[in-house]
């Protein structure tokens, strides 16, 4: 199927499948996805990088597995290795950690330990799969399964005993994992309670370099899906072509999302009954944590010309001359708070593991990362006390709009 005809990986279920070096992981993301994901061997290490695999898993629907590097990892690459297993885990919906048995007591697990509490101290769905269960007598079995038992006290914890190699168990592993399934998963709706059947909501489309012609971007074409199936009219225009479009309609529109970028013009124009929002503030609610951004946004009016400000921008793309993050953001930012504003862009997952260096984080919309791990980002900026906001949000504070559009809820 064509790209447009698949789900984005930042709305798949990601599963992250977690071990010591050799312990069975490689085996088991082959033999629970049925394909050769990964390359198995009985050399140490041999999964260096993290693998992403999407996937339609039944009865879980769209997924992403990912197959992550020995967390023991004593090599050479070691501790790069374990800082993309941390990126991992900072992705992961639900956590599997695969036990390799041995005649060793639970004492000495520590990996696995360490493993499983962490993902029960962070409330992530997490499943300890036994890998070669059936080698134990009944008493070494009994004593796993009740230290296991003491360390994931969480609702969501499961353990399964399984064999890697052979597949054996893995129908229990899929079981487990529908019970594991966050409920609120892919529950939230983009345009939450903004939007309901027959609402006619009309979209100030994006037209600029980010957006050249025959392409829409990701939060768009998401967007325009999610009212299709709502049942409401959708209607596309462009910022140049507002005014005519709004004169071409019967009714006033009960919503108009616009593109950040043109929220001062949208605003001014628009017709007193319609609600107001934004593509980035609607991404804000459904990606981050949208009063948290609110309150990061009005932390602006205390910056001065002397501070530091962290724009994270999630896709990977060349820096272009329209770019919102590179380019006119920053101008916006320093024609408020003057031209000497250190303003620092990262891209993808170069997000600092401290970022308390910085007075202010300006996170895009996150289209491009499934929700936990844009929450991970929150979650670090909070744990330092650094305000953080989105691009949307503080561009309506910016314009001085934000205590006017429409907030989802």
């Amino acid at each position: 199927m064509g790209e447009l005809n698949t789900t984005p990986n930042a709305s798949r279920l990601h599963i992250g499948i977690f071990g010591r070096t050799n312990s069975g992981k490689s085996s088991f993301v082959n033999s629970f996805t049925g394909q050769q994901v990964s390359i198995v061997a009985d050399v140490a290490g041999t999964t260096t990088d993290p693998v992403y695999k999407a996937m339609e898993i039944h009865p879980l629907g769209p997924c992403v597995i990912i197959d992550t590097a020995g967390l023991e990892d004593n090599s050479e690459l070691g501790d790069k290795r374990l800082e993309k297993t941390r990126l991992a885990m900072d992705k992961t919906d639900i956590a599997i950690v695969v036990l390799p048995v041995s005649d060793s007591s639970f004492d000495d697990y520590a990996v696995e330990k360490s493993l499983l509490t962490y993902f029960t101290a962070k409330k992530i769905p997490v499943l300890c799969v036994i890998n070669s269960f059936q080698q134990l007598d009944r008493q070494s079995s009994a004593d796993i399964y009740t230290s296991l038992q003491k360390i994931m006290q969480g609702e969501k914890s499961e353990i399964v005993a399984a064999d890697c190699s052979s597949g054996t168990g893995i129908d229990q592993v899929r079981t487990a994992l529908a019970k594991l399934m966050p409920e609120d998963f892919d529950a939230e709706l983009i345009t939450a309670r903004l939007a309901a059947e027959d609402d006619l909501v009309l979209l100030v489309m994006p037209q600029d370099i980010q957006a050249p012609k025959k392409r829409l971007i990701l939060p768009q074409v998401q967007t325009i899906r999610e009212l299709l199936d709502r049942k409401c009219t959708a209607v596309c225009t462009t910022a140049d072509k507002l005014l005519r479009t709004l004169a071409c309609l019967k009714e006033a529109p009960k919503l108009i999302i616009t593109d950040s970028q043109v929220f001062g013009y949208v605003y001014e124009h628009k017709p007193e009954s319609s609600m107001l929002t934004s593509f980035s503030v609607l991404f804000a609610a459904y990606k981050g944590d949208l009063p948290y951004y609110v309150q990061g946004a009005k932390h602006i009016d205390r910056l001065t010309e002397n501070s530091r400000v962290l724009i994270a921008e999630c896709c990977t793309h060349a820096p272009l001359a329209e770019d919102i993050g590179r380019v006119k953001l920053p101008a916006l930012l320093r024609r408020r708070l003057g031209a000497g504003l250190s303003v620092k862009v990262v891209s993808g997952t170069d997000f600092p593991a401290n970022p308390a260096e910085y007075d202010l984080i300006i996170q895009c919309g996150g289209c491009m990362f499934n929700r936990r791990y844009i929450l991970s980002r929150i979650q670090r900026a909070k744990a330092q006390d650094v305000p953080m906001t989105n691009y949307g949000v503080a561009i309506a504070h910016l314009t001085g709009i934000l205590d006017k559009i429409a907030m989802p809820k």
